[in-house]
């Protein structure tokens, strides 16, 4: 585990953190871990209420600069200065607009309350994800299993303990959000939190509905621009698992550490962790039984013994109420907090994947480009060449057509010969430019079985023959030299999202990393504090058990303590028979 915090290439300097950002650093652990009184309701009854919900406030109160421009009301209660905090009050049963009842949560923001059902935290996250692709967005409690549909089939979607769970989760989705330096600006969210908008109305209007279909081919900083250049069209849409040429350090030790970081969460703690819970919720559950029977057997006797058998039965009783009461804080402090930094260590896997693909995406560019400038040459190339012969042509024939000094007999006797040459010429030179027109099948001609197939791909080379060669390489010369423009368009532009990309993740890795330093001081902090109060309720039970079973008198057989200094036999005298059978009193 040593070499395993070595690794981290996160920015994690403990010793600057102030102990005035976190609110861990003054935290008393021999104080109770009781809450205060909380007015939210829970949808559990037995379900204890946390001192404060998750995130930890350590890096909250971070210092931010001030705001001035407001979108909206809930904007400006955000971004107000004070200590705000979301919360979901409870879980209503409704069937509002559908045809089946479905659980909707109510939400506190401020002087506003708003509904929203499970599929539309969903909905919030995922256009999140679209709208920020570089930015870590936190997580919603997973969906319910097919095994747990199977076991409760209909009974599944009311089942208390999850309903409390995702309430404490939801509202830690919503505070995260809501002290995102970045996220908490967004003015989806805002209209998220007031209870007066739609939220089908949010999804039917932009920027939502200006996001494209295919996010490596948008501006990383801002995907629904609408002036966004046309170049993004042409950049490549690699595959995840495409080599890089020239991979980046940070990133690659990033990837490393990220995948240690998951295994360690989701393999050895959480399973030891739901482990632990479970031998918990045994113990409380052998207490309970234990409980009630001393007590039902202390109706059965009478003086002392009786007493005594009801004060123990009392404390067996604490202790199921405490140990209850921990496995309960145990699973809010330390195990649904540790199953949302698993869900995180996911979240960042994919983020580093688009990096990745932002990254492999430029240099494809750059690799076409340079396969077309190679094409372009070849084509200058090909048209030097026949600009060369085309001007030798042109000199040969300058030179042929240059009239000789000559008597008029030569003349006149020439005359004949020169006319036949230059009709010659005249005949054989576009015979040289064109190829006659491809006289298709002759209809007197029987076609053989099996010809079609050769007869039109004669046809398809000729027409390829039939093309003027100057014509097609001047032709691909200009739309070569087009698309090296575009290009070098889309690889300038692809240099620009990886340069953001790779600030603005390094940037919120590190914000993660400090805050998550921080939600694990504060787990560690309540879960010794919860053990602690356990302790505490259990040794003044069982105090007041012991007190109360000294009461009963020694045992009438036992060996009286030697008198005037003189040592007692340890042996009984060999006439007395020892009595198992006798009372309390020796009667």
């Amino acid at each position: 585990m040593d070499g395993f915090e070595d690794d981290n290439p996160f920015e994690v300097d403990v010793d600057r953190m102030s102990s005035a950002t976190s609110s861990t650093s003054k935290v008393n652990i021999s104080a109770p871990s009781s809450p205060p009184a909380n007015h939210s309701r829970v949808a559990s009854p037995t379900s204890a209420t946390p001192s404060r919900p998750f995130p930890s406030p350590g890096t909250q109160k971070q210092p931010q600069q001030t705001k001035t421009d407001f979108c909206c009301q809930r904007d400006r209660w955000l971004h107000s200065g004070e200590d705000n905090e979301i919360q979901i009050l409870d879980a209503l049963k409704t069937s509002v607009n559908s045809s089946t009842p479905y659980i909707t949560y109510v939400i506190r923001a401020g002087n506003a309350e708003a509904r929203h059902r499970y599929s539309e935290f969903e909905s919030l996250r995922s256009h999140l994800v679209q709208l920020y692709p570089t930015l870590i967005i936190p997580p919603i409690p997973s969906k319910q299993t097919i095994g747990d549909y199977a076991t409760k089939q209909a009974r599944a979607k009311e089942d208390a303990a999850m309903i409390a769970r995702r309430i404490r989760m939801l509202q830690t989705f919503l505070n995260r959000i809501a002290h995102h330096p970045v996220l908490s600006n967004e003015h989806i969210f805002h209209r998220f939190l007031d209870g007066e908008v739609s939220w089908t109305e949010v999804l039917n209007s932009p920027p939502i509905t200006n996001l494209p279909r295919n996010m490596l081919k948008a501006p990383s900083q801002n995907p629904t621009d609408p002036n966004a250049s046309p170049s993004y069209s042409v950049l490549a849409n690699p595959s995840a698992t495409h080599p890089l040429r020239t991979p980046d350090q940070r990133f690659v030790d990033s990837e490393v550490f990220t995948n240690k970081f998951a295994n360690h969460l989701s393999g050895p703690m959480e399973k030891v962790s739901r482990r632990t819970l479970k031998r918990w919720a045994d113990i409380a559950q052998d207490y309970s039984e234990l409980g009630a029977v001393l007590n039902g057997f202390s109706l059965n006797e009478t003086g002392d013994l009786s007493s005594a058998l009801e004060k123990t039965g009392q404390a067996v009783d604490t202790s199921y109420m405490s140990t209850t009461r921990l496995v309960q804080e145990l699973e809010q402090n330390w195990s649904e907090p540790l199953h949302e930094y698993a869900q995180f260590a996911s979240i960042i896997k994919k983020l580093l994947v688009y990096r990745h693909q932002k990254h492999v995406q430029y240099e494809m560019s750059q690799d076409t480009l340079e396969n077309k400038r190679e094409l372009l040459e070849q084509y200058e190339k090909s048209e030097r060449e026949a600009q060369r012969l085309e001007d030798a042509l042109n000199r040969g024939r300058a030179n042929s057509s240059t009239p000789r000094t000559s008597t008029p007999e030569d003349q006149d006797g020439q005359e004949g010969d020169n006319t036949g040459e230059v009709n010659e010429y005249a005949t054989e030179e576009p015979s040289r430019s064109f190829l006659p027109p491809h006289p298709g099948p002759s209809p007197l001609r029987k076609r053989a079985p099996g010809m079609g197939f050769l007869n039109a791909l004669s046809y398809t080379l000729h027409g390829m023959m039939d093309v003027d060669p100057e014509t097609a390489r001047r032709n691909g010369i200009g739309k070569t030299r087009e698309t090296i423009s575009q290009l070098e368009e889309a690889v300038r532009l692809s240099s620009q999202d990886l340069k953001y990309s790779n600030s603005t993740i390094q940037s919120d890795l590190d914000r993660f990393q400090r805050q998550k330093v921080a939600d694990f001081r504060e787990m560690s902090i309540r879960m010794a504090q919860s053990h602690r109060e356990w302790c505490k309720k259990n040794l003044e039970a069982w105090q007041a058990a012991k007190a109360e079973v000294e009461k009963i008198p020694d045992h009438p057989n036992k060996i009286p303590p030697p008198q005037d200094g003189k040592k007692a036999d340890t042996a009984a005298p060999s006439g007395i028979r020892r009595d198992s059978v006798t009372t309390v009193n020796g009667r």
